[in-house]
């Protein structure tokens, strides 16, 4: 993994325990993957002038892209990226500076901008685009560019998102297995 996990400035990503890191994903800088948690084939993150942090049993699939926003005289603390736990981020979805809760599913080629705010219990289709600064309150499933609210979750949807990310633990432990 030497290739896939680089230092930016002497700081290195670091794993928890039983973390899946493709071998043709590059993550650099400063970025902590909890426990469980699983990046896959393509996935480019940069917390090189911010922080990353990734939940536990959090799913970042194939060709997504993860950065944040420097700090500045305007706003001293930047933008971090944070990925709660239980999330499924689909592939080639698009996160910069933004914060997402727990138990969220970002739809494929969906676009997260900075300072956008993803409460808990939350359903992005695909190709949304979440504009800078939006909150996206818990329980609804979102579309549409800029992101709008549909309609709220079913007790199925609510129930499939943790469901959703047992079932990438799943696999990532699959994926280890073949590495041992």
């Amino acid at each position: 993994m030497q290739n896939t996990l680089r230092p930016y400035q002497g700081i290195r990503p670091t794993l928890g325990e039983k973390v899946y890191v493709d071998s043709s994903a590059v993550l650099v800088g400063d970025i902590h993957l909890a426990d469980h948690s699983s990046i896959w084939p393509l996935v480019a993150a940069r917390g090189d002038v911010n922080h990353i942090r990734i939940g536990e049993r959090t799913n970042i699939q194939d060709g997504t892209v993860l950065h944040v926003t420097r700090t500045s005289d305007s706003n001293p603390d930047g933008h971090p990226l944070i990925i709660g736990d239980d999330v499924t981020i689909g592939h080639k979805a698009m996160l910069h500076g933004c914060k997402v809760g727990n138990r969220v599913l970002v739809g494929m080629g969906a676009i997260i901008l900075d300072a956008a705010v993803i409460e808990d219990d939350v359903i992005i289709g695909a190709g949304t685009l979440v504009p800078p600064g939006k909150i996206l309150s818990s329980g609804y499933l979102y579309v549409g560019s800029p992101a709008k609210q549909a309609r709220p979750l079913t007790d199925a949807e609510l129930a499939f998102l943790p469901q959703s990310a047992d079932n990438y633990v799943r696999l990532k432990d699959e994926y280890l297995a073949e590495t041992d």
